[in-house]
């Protein structure tokens, strides 16, 4: 079976206004790269049912959202979390991306899936936007899981260099979901620390300062492996953030590109029997072109090789 991509091109008509980090641009890049590779199919997410995002989210806060588009301009629904009137649609299709790459995977069209996408999800708590989020598409993607194809036993690995404090906000008593995320500490959301274990432990923490090498990374890196052993997950999610690199400019993490294909290959080796190859990866952050280019190329390469 082959590698799938799931995305469509309403990324671009998310407008977040000059200057802001989180633009076109960076899905732009990952897209024309990945064209190169003639061993990816690509395809189009479609429809879903708009119930699977009321389980992630409060029915509340989606009205709050969906009014929340301006029919001109820009609006702030934060300090940097803007959108436009193209931003209903790509927040929209982003969930429905992950939603399709789940049933291209349970219907094995592919064996794993990649979806490069914006707005990114994974600091959307249940009731808040924040940090360049809108919808958090991969919780929306583990609910899917759980209740259609009810599968009870999931995994989230978050490699973003914030913490994904939606994710975790979202899933904090939900043992059927564990979620682990390695980031900057302190840094921004201001969560992530090593106490925050879930009511069912089903949190791992793995705050890290800033400064953090490749190795110091891998070897942290060891507690994931470690907790997914015991886990032992039925479906893996990555929260694929790329901004740990060295070069972004939003963190202060020294990974390389290569690292990125490492901690990918590494965490595949050590569940592959237990989600028998089912892995569904989605773009979280990243915010320099080529770091981000070259990263998600390295990620991508250890998916094909699975």
């Amino acid at each position: 079976m082959k590698t799938g991509i799931i995305t469509t091109e309403t990324y671009l008509n998310h407008d977040t206004g000059q200057g802001h980090p989180e633009r076109a641009d960076r899905v732009s890049v990952v897209i024309e790269n990945l064209k190169k590779n003639k061993k990816l199919i690509w395809k189009k997410p479609l429809k879903f049912d708009a119930k699977y995002l009321k389980i992630a989210h409060k029915s509340d806060y989606i009205d709050e959202m969906e009014n929340s588009f301006p029919k001109k301009g820009l609006h702030f629904l934060d300090g940097d979390t803007i959108v436009s009137p193209g931003s209903k649609q790509a927040s929209s299709d982003a969930v429905a991306s992950i939603i399709t790459a789940i049933d291209s995977v349970q219907n094995k069209e592919f064996k794993n899936v990649f979806c490069p996408v914006r707005p990114p999800g994974h600091h959307a708590e249940k009731d808040k936007a924040m940090g360049f989020c809108i919808y958090n598409n991969v919780a929306v993607g583990a609910h899917y899981l759980i209740e259609k194809y009810k599968f009870n036993k999931i995994a989230i690995i978050d490699f973003d260099v914030h913490h994904g404090n939606g994710t975790q906000n979202i899933f904090y008593d939900n043992e059927k979901v564990l979620y682990i995320s390695t980031h900057q500490y302190p840094f921004y959301p201001g969560t992530g620390a090593n106490n925050e274990k879930g009511k069912h432990s089903n949190i791992l923490n793995i705050p890290l300062p800033a400064g953090t090498n490749s190795e110091e990374y891998m070897n942290a890196y060891e507690h994931v492996l470690k907790k997914l052993k015991e886990f032992k997950p039925e479906f893996l999610l990555f929260s694929a953030g790329f901004d740990a690199h060295q070069d972004d400019p939003l963190a202060q993490f020294k990974l390389k590109s290569k690292d990125f294909y490492d901690i990918t290959k590494r965490t595949l080796k050590v569940i592959n029997k237990s989600i028998n190859n089912k892995v569904v990866s989605i773009l979280e952050g990243g915010y320099d072109l080529n770091a981000l280019k070259e990263s998600s190329e390295y990620h991508l390469k250890a998916l094909l090789e699975n």
